[in-house]
């Protein structure tokens, strides 16, 4: 009887709220959909945003301390699961990527007749598997959590049927994707051979001292299949060939759901096993993250800037390729992380940037999204005059693109930059944080011409004219005067003003620059 309760581990329910209510409400959406007749079904939206609030609300409780559970019964210090300050935070920024992603979807699952039910269990699946990974700690659960959260999310981008570039769109992300998860279950099933173990703690602690050379051999190649599986998952170049086309096939709530959240799963995952499992290794991982972060940041700036803004979806592809530009961004202090003596520190710049990030170009994402309503071609000069049509939007897009290049108003957006610069600088990666600062100049120019754009003098009679001599005028049911839909005006708000209070009170993001989450 004593060895049956010693195997028996005590579940800490709180900590697994956020998480677990997410899918909860999945659940509860995908049997309320067989229920709710055809008229009642925007009810599912709501039910799926309320859902999505209420598990960023379970974060609260947990602020006061260091949770595990899932625990081994011998080693009370290895767990499977930690709600510790790095998980909370990135908690935080997948589960109001979400709600933000839930408020866009609402009227373009009407609009574009997808189907209500499915769309809300994939997105709330895809949400819960992206809140309970930054919490995994040893490598089954990382896997399963990151499966959870891509899986769905293949369905999400695929989901207007019929739509050829929206099959395209899901066929690549899902053939690229199930790559980097094969080559990654690879490289784990080689490091729990070598080590014995899926904890992160153990298995850091197992590789500083492998008894046979073939263990630390295989062990080695079990680390770099690993970080190539997460290279795949952050759209790091040369594995961001997908991107693109991806968002522009996608509807447009969920590719910003991916250029956001989709990033934070990959970049959370990849910070923990770096820092948490091989820690030993920062010698060979961190010189490697360095050369991916130089490649990926010069390509997706280079390829942004030589967008076509007459092209169709050209302002979402321009979006899409300085996504790949800020990964690049992101992983600096990652790789600046396998130079310093106490890692965790360092990782706290991507967090910080990655926080700032979210916010404005999810909002950025959602002044497309109302854009596409009345142009869907979206082409980056779609968007001239808009100034004159909308003001307050156009401000909004303006202070979002300003918030991106780093530039006043955008005053986050220089001090997230700064950070990932001084990470760069003091481990000694002079040659990086100069072609960082190369490319954030490259990027001043896509973003500042997109910019322009919104004010240059554009009269509704001209919009018309280039509308129907390119083919695209405004569909019917949304007149070029229309109001903006509640929820998208709302979504536009909330993150216009986090990016406003981020720019009045820089610190309440940089303080995760300067402390320790790990």
């Amino acid at each position: 009887m004593s060895t049956v309760t010693s195997l028996v581990q005590s579940v800490d329910w709180l900590a697994l709220a956020p998480p677990t209510l997410a899918g909860a409400v999945a659940l509860v959406v995908l049997v309320a959909d067989l229920f709710l007749p055809a008229a009642r079904k925007p009810l599912l939206g709501w039910i799926a945003t309320a859902g999505l609030a209420l598990a960023a609300l379970a974060l609260l409780p947990l602020l006061d301390g260091d949770r595990r559970t899932f625990c081994l019964p011998a080693h009370p210090d290895v767990c499977s699961y930690a709600a510790d300050p790095f998980a909370l935070v990135v908690q935080f920024l997948v589960l109001g990527g979400a709600l933000l992603t839930a408020l866009l979807s609402i009227d373009t699952v009407r609009d574009q007749d997808l189907p209500a039910g499915e769309y809300w269990f994939l997105l709330l699946s895809s949400a819960a598997g992206a809140a309970l990974l930054p919490a995994s700690r040893d490598l089954a659960t990382l896997v399963i959590a990151l499966e959870v959260a891509s899986l769905p999310a293949f369905a999400l981008v695929g989901l207007r049927r019929g739509d050829r570039l929206s099959s395209e769109a899901a066929l690549k992300f899902f053939l690229s994707s199930v790559a980097a998860t094969a080559v990654m279950l690879l490289g784990v099933s080689f490091l729990y051979a070598a080590t014995g173990s899926l904890h992160l703690s153990q298995v850091a602690h197992a590789l500083t001292a492998l008894p046979d050379p073939r263990l630390a051999t295989l062990a080695s190649a079990g680390v770099a299949l690993t970080l190539v599986g997460f290279a795949f998952k952050t759209a790091a170049a040369p594995f961001h060939f997908w991107v693109p086309d991806t968002y522009v096939g996608a509807p447009l709530p969920i590719a910003g759901y991916l250029s956001v959240v989709g990033k934070a799963v990959g970049f959370s995952g990849l910070i923990l096993v770096t820092v948490q499992g091989f820690p030993s290794y920062a010698d060979v991982w961190g010189p490697a993250l360095a050369v991916l972060a130089a490649l990926t940041m010069t390509v997706g700036n280079v390829a942004a800037l030589r967008q076509d803004p007459r092209r169709a979806h050209s302002a979402v592809r321009l979006l899409a390729w300085s996504s790949v530009g800020q990964a690049g961004y992101l992983l600096v202090p990652i790789a600046a992380a396998g130079y310093e003596r106490d890692p965790g520190h360092a990782i706290g710049s991507t967090i910080a940037y990655a926080l700032m990030y979210a916010a404005v170009n999810l909002g950025a994402f959602a002044v497309a999204a109302l854009v596409a309503r009345t142009r869907p071609a979206n082409r980056i000069t779609d968007y001239r005059g808009l100034y004159h049509r909308r003001p307050v939007v156009a401000l909004a897009l303006g202070f979002f693109l300003l918030c991106l290049a780093g530039l006043p108003p955008g005053i986050i957006g220089l001090f997230a930059k700064v950070t990932v610069f001084s990470a760069a600088v003091d481990a000694g990666l002079a040659w990086l944080a100069v072609l960082m600062a190369v490319n954030v100049v490259i990027a001043l120019y896509y973003y500042l011409q997109w910019t322009t754009v919104l004010f240059r003098g554009a009269g509704e009679a001209e919009s018309a004219a280039e509308a129907a001599a390119t083919g695209t005028p405004a569909p019917a049911g949304h007149p070029a005067g229309a109001g903006i839909p509640a929820p998208l005006a709302t979504a536009i708000a909330l993150a216009a003003v986090l990016g406003i209070a981020l720019s009045g009170a820089p610190q309440l993001v940089l303080r995760f620059a300067s402390g320790t989450l790990l």
